[in-house]
């Protein structure tokens, strides 16, 4: 069987991103999206989440940029530069730091169904020490390994392609982690290197050589509204663009027509 989870980052961001990520949902293939515990449009995201129960809501951690929620009024390090020299010199209590943001999404109601991190800070040992025993506590058992698959990168930055092969390079001491904590992970990842520049024909040509097992496909739609051209993000165009290729009907007559099993995390469990 060839399952694809497809899931969006961000959710609690803007109200205009919460607004893309629900209409990807209802209109096109997204199935899945991890909440800000300390975004600003969080309370938002609660709503939206309540109105659309088939939608997986997982956490998607912060270590870097926000507002802690453990040490309220201290500003999350600025970069993930910024996040490592604070480590370094031990200015963080990571896990405290990511459990109060699992707290807080678990006191609004919801039962998350997989973690993730913004900037894919988990792959740094202690913040991945800290997911992984978290995810074992709360008995949220799916963590994002963030390993693409053979992309297409020609139209990627050299910096994205860089960090890639990088972040590759952290596989091995990635899983030895998740599997002392019993954490779950898909068989397979992509998204990293399409970051803001897939289109419908990239979603199509996934789906035609989307290998066995499931695959977690991540993403970041939004709509360009008046809250995401002020947010301190690069992705703002690019959001819409994401939107238009998730919700394009070639890309669902793509699943049909290859046999290839939409489904959520919580789905993803049963196999």
């Amino acid at each position: 069987m060839r399952c694809l989870i497809v899931n969006a980052d961000d959710f609690g961001f803007t109200r205009d991103v919460n607004a893309g990520i629900v209409e990807a949902h209802r209109n096109g293939i997204l199935t899945a999206t991890t909440l800000m515990a300390n975004g600003d449009a969080f309370e938002d995201a609660l709503r939206l989440a309540a109105d659309n129960p088939k939608l997986d809501i997982g956490v998607h951690l912060q270590m870097v940029q926000g507002m802690s929620l453990s040490e309220p009024g201290r500003a999350l390090p600025p970069t993930v530069s910024a996040l490592m020299a604070s480590l370094i010199l031990g200015r963080w209590d990571v896990q405290r730091e990511l459990r109060a943001q699992i707290e807080k999404i678990l006191k609004a109601g919801l039962k998350p169904t997989h973690l993730d991190t913004h900037k894919h800070t988990h792959l740094l040992p202690p913040v991945l020490q800290a997911v992984a025993r978290l995810s074992r506590e709360y008995g949220i058992p799916w963590v994002r390994r963030p390993f693409d698959l053979p992309m297409d990168g020609s139209r990627t930055s050299f910096k994205t392609r860089v960090a890639s092969k990088i972040m590759g390079l952290m596989k091995g001491h990635f899983e030895s982690v998740l599997g002392e904590h019993g954490a779950r992970s898909t068989n397979h990842f992509a998204g990293f290197v399409w970051t803001g520049i897939f289109t419908a024909a990239d979603l199509v040509a996934l789906i035609e050589a989307l290998p066995e097992g499931t695959t977690e496909f991540m993403c970041h739609p939004g709509f360009l509204g008046p809250e995401l051209r002020e947010a301190p993000t690069r992705l703002k165009e690019s959001r819409e663009a994401e939107l238009r290729a998730l919700v394009d009907p070639s890309v669902k007559q793509a699943l049909e027509r290859h046999g290839v099993v939409l489904n959520g995390f919580s789905g993803a469990a049963e196999l």
